[in-house]
């Protein structure tokens, strides 16, 4: 299934109609958006595009730069630049979204009030809640944030990022590049084994007798015949991959000692990135409207199951079958905003439309993907159909299959921001 850019952006319209509900007591509806992601992003600027004045549309995101966590790993391969995968939220003032750079610290849900670090107060007729992911404490014993410097993460892309890519470049010759992967569900499937990948890369240049070492806590893992295949071929004899019937799922750090061990067996190794298991952001948290790790959600509008004016986007909803990923999130997004829409204005609704695609890069030209439709169910977003990339493809096909890749990037940036101005 090849994507244009044009498909891209036909991807998740809005929900089945229901009553318009109009805010009291406010010169025009007020819709609060928590989180500047791929889910977050969308929603606000379709809110307000679509919307066209009739809503006031606030985001309330931290960072003044948008690191995306999708093609990060082709910085840490060196195909991109760090300025290449960073993103403004000027389109987004520009396009009429109230844009406060600060953290949002408590949900008064009865009051529709949300708190912000800095001190201030706002209030929401709608809030859409688009955090993200954070870390279980405790997932992998022996690491804790306060280890983040001396064995990254960087599955929340910037300064981490930075900094894992650093401690590649550093590694002695010969040396361990280790990898601790995260349980499932998580953000990005594929995304720890596409940098598995792009490490392999770079040491393939500069450190051809380094090491990769992978204790994975799963069975099997996304595209996995596709990524052995391309590791056997681009990289062969530099990648171990230790999966739970080996001990793979018991494991421990030591940050301090740089050791990692699996089953028992440390070893030492000069580079240890540590993917912990995950949950929704913690303002989800927070707000009450999470259920074990995740955020419960209704698949015709992305509302939250504990509060109907609560919407949950992307990594942090559970939500069924999508995975968590950028392309789902923005998807999601857009039939979010078409929903809070009818029901704030009476504008029209349409059904759900919900598609997702991850592409992955083995080497340089070297694309593969996996993608699926989705419909919108009483009891979750349910899997329609799908395709993946197949072994033993040709490398005229794996080319094209990048290039989609590239292609989505810019229309998928586009479509969170905003055309950027030239």
């Amino acid at each position: 299934m090849a994507l244009n850019r044009r498909g891209f952006l036909g991807a998740g319209a809005g929900v089945l109609a229901a009553p318009a509900v109009l805010a009291e007591g406010h010169a025009r509806p007020r819709v609060l958006v928590i989180g500047g992601g791929a889910g977050g992003a969308t929603a606000a600027r379709y809110l307000a595009r679509d919307g066209a004045g009739a809503v006031a549309v606030t985001l309330v995101e931290p960072s003044r730069v948008y690191v995306s966590c999708f093609f990060s790993n082709l910085y840490l391969g060196g195909l991109k630049r760090i300025e290449e995968i960073g993103h403004s939220y000027g389109g987004l003032a520009r396009g009429g979204v109230n844009v406060v750079h600060d953290w949002a610290v408590a949900v008064d849900r009865a009051a529709r009030v949300v708190t912000l670090a800095g001190g201030g107060e706002l209030g929401y007729d709608r809030l859409i809640l688009s955090p993200g992911i954070d870390f279980v404490e405790g997932a992998v014993p022996g690491w804790s944030l306060a280890a983040q410097n001396a064995m990254p993460h960087a599955y929340k892309a910037g300064s981490q990022t930075e900094l894992l890519r650093a401690q590649v470049a550093a590694m002695p010759q010969g040396g361990i590049f280790a990898m601790v992967a995260p349980p499932n569900p998580y953000r990005c499937p594929p995304g720890p084994y596409e940098r598995v990948s792009m490490v392999a890369h770079v040491l393939k240049e500069t450190n051809p007798t380094a090491k990769i070492l992978i204790a994975d806590p799963k069975p099997k893992f996304s595209k996995m015949s596709l990524f052995e295949e391309g590791w056997a071929e681009h990289y062969p004899g530099m990648i171990d991959w230790v999966g739970e019937d080996f001990g793979g799922g018991v494991v421990r750090v030591d940050p301090d000692a740089m050791t990692l061990s699996i089953d028992g067996e440390a070893t030492r190794v000069d580079v240890c990135n540590v993917i912990p298991a995950m949950k929704a952001g913690r303002i989800a948290q927070i707000a009450g409207v999470t259920e074990g790790n995740w955020a419960p959600v209704h698949a015709a509008d992305m509302s939250s199951r504990v509060d109907p004016d609560i919407h949950v986007l992307g990594d942090a909803a559970a939500q069924g079958d999508m995975p968590k990923s950028g392309f789902a999130a923005n998807s999601q997004a857009k039939v979010c905003a078409n929903a809070v829409l009818a029901a704030l204005t009476g504008s029209a609704q349409f059904p759900p439309r919900y598609a997702n695609t991850c592409w992955s890069l083995i080497a340089p030209q070297d694309g593969v993907k996996v993608g699926a439709t989705y419909e919108a169910t009483a009891e979750k977003i349910a899997r329609v159909d799908g395709f993946i990339s197949q072994p033993g493809e040709t490398a005229a096909l794996r080319r094209e299959t990048y290039g989609e890749s590239e292609d989505w990037y810019a229309a998928m940036t586009a479509d969170m921001f905003g055309a950027p101005v030239t």
